[in-house]
């Protein structure tokens, strides 16, 4: 048995051209834990981790077109709602999935705090678009109101909210998963947090905890947290097969097993978008250099085989 991360990306609840209804939410799910059950059923330890980002985004467009009748709630709520809901979801599908293999496993979502520093330079300089588009005047209006940074996005013709991506330094609750984890809650038990990169705190006079407005990087935040679990496998699942260098150009090749020199000096190289795969490859990095034993870049059907080591991209120090 060994224990492992499994760091969910955002097309395992929506995928490019979908609505974003429940229905769509519950079929992209399923799709994506029949090879997590399939783990469950090989005796693996698991913590689960996702994205949110569409989600929160829906519920800032509802907050903003129902604040006539209902006060809209600050980022970290709506963090904290969408991992609710989310691991709900999760929890729903992946015992359904579970108990049809004959397994006997309960899934256990726990919404999370991340702290990060109060001084961590993307305060000073904000670069993550949240929320609905805005026009000219309400973007000025919500500067001078809320104090909000606001950029205007020429490819869309409006103006969206820009927010912080500050790095995460802890996980409030990450030593009481690693003790319940280590107590042998991983033999019937799946946890799910970390959600969205978790709700971002900072650290205030006297060690008081303040939640603010951010966006945390969730694969940054599960290499974070694998580490503090004492996972040996952190595997981040997105909507490729493998990392590649050369992507999109006539030398594109896909990455089978590397060691994580190889793959830094690809880094170093500039061969990962920075939007999509460059921070997978970065989280994966930060893990096996904390000491975790391997990494895995991969889809989900081609999860359990990864693990194996007959497919994804897999990183070993």
């Amino acid at each position: 048995m060994s224990r492992v991360l499994v760091a969910l990306g955002g097309n395992a609840i929506s995928k490019a051209g979908e609505k974003g209804t429940w229905e769509e939410a519950v079929a992209n799910m399923e799709s994506v834990v029949r090879p997590i059950a399939r783990l469950v059923e090989d005796g693996e330890e698991l913590i689960l981790t996702h994205g949110n980002g569409p989600q929160v985004g829906s519920l800032m467009i509802q907050q903003e077109a129902a604040k006539s009748e209902a006060a809209p709630l600050p980022m970290s709520a709506l963090g904290a709602m969408t991992e609710g809901w989310i691991g709900f979801l999760i929890s729903q599908v992946l015992t359904n999935a579970i108990e049809d293999s004959g397994g006997g496993h309960i899934v256990m979502p726990i919404v999370t705090r991340v702290v990060v520093s109060a001084t961590d330079p993307s305060f000073r300089h904000p670069s993550k678009p949240v929320g609905p588009y805005y026009s000219e005047n309400e973007a000025r209006l919500l500067k001078k109101q809320r104090g909000w940074v606001m950029e205007h996005d020429p490819r869309r013709g409006g103006w969206r909210r820009i927010v912080p991506s500050p790095k995460p330094i802890d996980v409030i609750e990450g030593p009481a998963i690693r003790r319940l984890l280590d107590a042998g809650l991983g033999t019937w038990a799946i946890i799910v947090a970390g959600g969205g990169g978790g709700i971002p705190v900072v650290r205030r006079r006297g060690g008081k905890l303040e939640a603010i407005d951010a966006v945390i990087d969730k694969d940054r935040t599960a290499a974070l947290l694998a580490t503090m679990a004492g996972v040996e496998t952190l595997a981040i699942v997105t909507d490729v097969p493998h990392a590649c260098v050369g992507f999109n150009t006539a030398r594109e090749r896909p990455l089978g097993k590397v060691t994580s020199d190889e793959l830094a000096r690809h880094l170093q190289a500039g061969e990962f978008g920075n939007g999509s795969m460059r921070p997978k490859v970065e989280a994966a990095l930060s893990f096996l250099a904390q000491g975790g034993r391997r990494a895995i870049i991969t889809d989900a059907f081609r999860l359990g085989r990864a693990l194996q080591g007959k497919a994804g991209t897999l990183v070993e120090r």
